[in-house]
């Protein structure tokens, strides 16, 4: 069940067998979507404040920014489910290891891509995550996506490519973008990588106490950069870092919350929503606005991502009149 403390029967390499589970109900699968949506928008604004704090903070105080100021929410959030402190109790230490292990990379990857490129085409990038998410969560999870979940991935992936295509136009890349695709590439990688390992945590573990770790061991790991060479944050540039912080734990819980309603390869398509965020801010704050093979890119995004519900929905009345009949 979402949100459920952990089951003190799990052992502590306890993963969750998806083939042998019941299916979500109709309802939890739309929460889950619900979630997923919500937590992308959040996604968006968190990458904007990250990238406004990129012109003068470095990459290692932001992710010490990013994770420290996401902890009061999330504690906020175990509060309110009456799951702090007995959440944080965990049996899966080695499983929040690997999962902070992929998760802290990711951030600081996207850190970077976000420090070389316009927030459209850096979010664009890290959609190849849910594509790779697909056959990630078939190898290892044991999930079996049918067609409408495999075909809207690959719909939404088109419409990224689409969105690339006007940045790799012209008779060669400079040293920035090169720099910026090269790390959000990897970040996708990492990515997958991570929502897997949340998958398996969801099973045995609060969504809460993963999004604790996960915000308690990235900034031990920010900390770590201190000595690298911090700036003093005053101004807007404070405010950037605690907003990135802030915006950046709502994402990471109802993220989360998503996972343990939903199916990863469910949830996919849904990530691509997150563009349509991104060209609207680009275009607001940066005065950047997309070409047209841009905007058609963001259009098939946005249409991959109706398909699910609109499949479920069909499926869902077919049967309702077969049983009738």
């Amino acid at each position: 069940m979402p949100g459920k403390t952990p089951d003190s029967s799990a052992g502590s390499h306890a993963a969750p067998m998806p083939d042998l589970m019941p299916e979500p109900s109709p309802p939890g699968v739309r929460s889950g979507v619900m979630l997923r949506l919500l937590s992308a928008g959040l996604f968006v604004v968190m990458s904007l404040f990250v990238r406004l704090a990129t012109v003068e903070a470095p990459i290692g105080q932001i992710v010490f920014y990013r994770s420290a100021f996401a902890l009061p929410p999330i504690v906020a959030y175990l509060m309110w489910r009456r799951q702090f402190p007995k959440a944080l109790k965990t049996r899966q230490p080695i499983g929040h290891m690997k999962r902070n292990l992929y998760g802290g990379a990711a951030m600081v990857l996207s850190f970077i891509s976000l420090a070389y490129l316009p927030l459209a085409l850096a979010t664009a990038l890290g959609f190849l995550a849910p594509l790779l998410a697909v056959p990630a969560a078939m190898l290892f999870l044991r999930e079996r996506p049918g067609a409408v979940a495999i075909g809207a991935a690959l719909t939404g992936f088109a419409g990224v490519v689409l969105m690339l295509a006007p940045a790799f136009d012209g008779p060669r890349l400079d040293h920035d973008t090169i720099i910026g695709v090269a790390a959000g590439l990897a970040m996708a990688v990492a990515t997958a990588a991570g929502r897997v390992e949340i998958k398996t945590l969801t099973a045995t573990e609060a969504p809460g106490t993963i999004a604790f770790y996960f915000a308690v061991l990235c900034a031990l790991g920010g900390l770590a950069s201190w000595p690298f060479g911090w700036i003093t944050p005053t101004g807007h540039a404070l405010a950037y870092l605690v907003a990135a912080g802030i915006s950046g734990g709502l994402a990471h819980i109802t993220m989360t919350e998503a996972m343990a309603r939903a199916s990863v390869s469910t949830q996919a398509p849904f990530d691509y929503t997150a563009m349509l965020w991104a060209l609207i801010l680009d275009a607001v704050i940066f005065g950047l606005l997309p070409s047209p093979v841009s905007l058609a890119g963001a259009f098939v995004i946005a249409a991959s991502a109706l398909v699910i519900p609109l499949s479920a929905r069909f499926t869902a009345r077919s049967e309702a009149l077969e049983s009738a009949s």
